[in-house]
């Protein structure tokens, strides 16, 4: 299976009339690459995939019922292909999480001074890497790094990149199931 990259950008906050933020120092970016993000476990549930492939418009029966996927030569039902954008906010039960989470937040200490100085923040591009179907049932352990900070200027503004990545594996087997690649972008 290929990767598919899908671009989506939307602002979260407009401040008019505010100074322009100062662009981080290289220094300061270079820093936290190499920090991780989360650390988490999931649970990929039949409801929770049946929302998001409405949510997302796919009305393909093999996101919903059993008989449709296996029909289709699946093994269980599939997750539909960016799914694991949502996986923590839909399959993370608390009482089976890592208790060696991460402390602090190395994205928040890079874009929280830019973000109060004004400007928007963009969800810039999404990327999945399968080296295997994620199906209902899956039970996958999440790590997430900070992989690249930059800094580009952009029509007399400065924009800052983060890219974060995850990589799911088998919480079984250990073998990696799906990589994510997420870039959030500052425009100050």
């Amino acid at each position: 299976m290929t990767a598919a990259t899908v671009t989506a950008g939307w602002a979260t906050g407009r401040a008019a009339g505010r100074e322009e933020p100062e662009m981080p120092e290289d220094d300061q970016l270079k820093s936290i690459i190499g920090k991780p993000m989360s650390k988490s476990k999931v649970v990929v549930e039949r409801g929770p995939v049946a929302n998001f492939a409405t949510a997302v418009c796919d009305p393909s029966p093999v996101y919903r019922d059993p008989a449709a996927a296996k029909e289709a030569g699946l093994a269980a039902i599939p997750v539909p292909p960016t799914f694991p954008f949502v996986m923590q906010t839909w399959g993370e039960l608390a009482e089976i999480q890592p208790t060696d989470k991460p402390k602090g937040n190395p994205m928040g200490e890079v874009i929280g001074p830019l973000m109060a100085k004004g400007g928007i923040i963009l969800h810039g591009e999404q990327e999945f890497e399968y080296h295997r179907p994620v199906f209902v049932g899956d039970v996958l352990e999440g790590e997430g790094t900070i992989v690249d900070a930059y800094t580009k200027e952009s029509k007399g503004k400065t924009m800052t990149f983060i890219v974060t990545e995850t990589v799911w594996k088998d919480a079984n087997t250990g073998d990696p199931v799906v990589t994510t690649r997420f870039n959030l972008i500052h425009r100050g």
